[in-house]
């Protein structure tokens, strides 16, 4: 079958969907992925197929965080979603329907795509509504697929419980306004797939999992965080414990060191104090901030985490999921300051409730409590098994090659 990706023009959306692709062109099938054209190197770079789709002037702003990871700076909390105080969500569902209008210009080169390639089923990431609009145009079946928690999902329901209580009218519906102009000129009416998808795949553990009433599809999620030549230290045995500092490449951890008032230096400073390797995969912003870099530390513009993590005893982010899920495959104790701005409180609690790993809050975020936190995560023995249970838990979650035939059977039946 033919399987066309619609992926939002980031580094952090492009790579999660890329072991799935990889999966469903080794059983045979035609995989494609639609991206912005000043992102397909993204895609091409992991050896997949990229159709350049929309104009480029459209999310030039969106991809130029790619290419400048020093612009994540800008980013804010608005899109984070506690599910314990409910108080503001409809403020968050509306900003969340306009995030999700900023992809709609790409709608008309996806429909002139679909209908001339045919593809019988459209993998859309979670932003990318116009692609289960363009699946419907071209009579393909559509999946939405997360790369975290399904915060829209959970904010939908809300937002229909709560029109459906007060009676309200279709207009009143901030979906009505997100919707209208991509329905119309194809004839459509509005289906909740069209906004939803057919079905879900979901690469979040169930532990961390929203209680949203969809149909979905549990994957692991393996990890894939762009491509590089291998540094040769990298394969050498560490003399000391390596320790894995890093910031992620999209969400707000390039904020934490502003955040917290704790200087990059200071934390490189308490860490250098302990009998570890420190490898710190930072911006050059934050390298040059370093006069003399100890001994026992590497600054590093950008490795990928599969490479390096398989090396490391520990590691410290900011709550990011790519990191998250390259730690869990790689069975490494996580110490981690969230940095708000999707989900990374669940991945923090859920790291903690396993036992994998501690959390220090970024407002508590000192070079001391680091220091302590990373020594505890070192000597005490039951981090070491809280991650390898979380790596069970993963093991046992379907692989994205276990997925193919599920996804040849349900296309097979949706596809009209």
């Amino acid at each position: 079958m033919r399987v066309l990706f619609a992926v939002f023009p980031a580094t952090a959306h492009v790579h999660p969907i890329v072991p799935l692709a990889w999966a469903l062109q080794n059983a045979g099938h035609e995989v494609r992925v639609a991206i912005h054209p000043d992102a397909v190197d993204l895609v091409t770079s992991a050896g997949l197929a990229a159709v350049p789709l929309g104009s480029r002037d459209k999310l030039a702003s969106v991809v130029e965080f790619n290419t400048n990871p020093d612009l994540t700076d800008s980013l804010d909390d608005a899109l984070f979603l506690d599910t314990a105080d409910t108080s503001g969500w409809e403020e968050q569902w509306e900003r969340m329907c306009k995030v999700l209008s900023l992809y709609r210009q790409v709608l008309p080169d996806l429909v002139d795509f679909t209908r001339s390639w045919k593809p019988d089923l459209v993998v859309w990431d979670q932003f990318c509504v116009p692609a289960a609009v363009a699946a419907r145009v071209s009579g393909a079946a559509q999946a939405r697929m997360l790369w975290g928690r399904d915060n829209i999902g959970w904010l939908r329901a809300r937002s229909r419980e709560h029109l459906a209580a007060r009676g309200a009218q279709p207009l009143e519906d901030p979906v009505h306004a997100l919707m209208e102009g991509m329905l119309t000129p194809y004839g459509l009416e509005y289906e909740e797939e069209l906004l939803l998808g057919q079905w879900t795949i979901d690469p979040m553990p169930k532990g961390m999992q929203l209680p949203v009433d969809l149909p979905f599809l549990s994957m692991r999620r393996i990890p894939f965080n762009g491509t590089a030549s291998v540094p040769s230290w990298v394969n050498e045995r560490p003399e000391r414990p390596r320790v894995c500092l890093t910031l992620g490449v999209g969400g707000r951890g390039r904020q934490l060191f502003r955040q917290s008032g704790v200087s990059f230096a200071e934390v490189v400073e308490a860490v250098a104090e302990l009998d570890v390797e420190l490898v710190a995969t930072v911006g050059a912003a934050q390298r040059s901030s370093i006069a003399a870099v100890p001994d026992n530390v590497r600054l590093v513009e950008y490795i990928p985490l599969s490479y390096l993590l398989p090396t490391c005893s520990a590691v410290i982010y900011h709550g990011g999921g790519g990191t998250f899920a390259a730690s869990v495959a790689h069975r490494v104790p996580q110490l981690i300051t969230p940095m708000l701005f999707w989900g990374e409180t669940t991945i923090a609690k859920h790291v903690a409730d396993s036992g994998a790993g501690l959390v220090i809050d970024s407002n508590r975020f000192t070079a001391d409590a680091l220091q302590k936190g990373l020594t505890r995560l070192l000597e005490d023995q039951s981090f070491q098994d809280g991650a390898a249970a979380l790596h069970r838990e993963w093991e046992e979650t379907p692989s994205p090659a276990d997925l193919v035939p599920v996804l040849e059977e349900l296309t097979a039946r949706h596809r009209r």
